[in-house]
């Protein structure tokens, strides 16, 4: 099991990287559909 350890803490960190970098992005496009919907605030008139 020694063997393995150094592929196992970078296949960890990989993904703890990939997941945050999902996170981020999840986050990032959340807060730019809710300035982008506040800012929508039915100006246009409905038919």
């Amino acid at each position: 099991m020694k063997d393995y350890s150094g592929f196992i803490f970078a296949a960890y960190a990989f993904a703890a990287v990939v997941i945050g970098a999902m996170m981020f992005k999840i986050t990032a496009d959340y807060r730019d559909l809710r300035r982008k919907l506040t800012s929508f605030d039915g100006r246009e008139d409905r038919p």
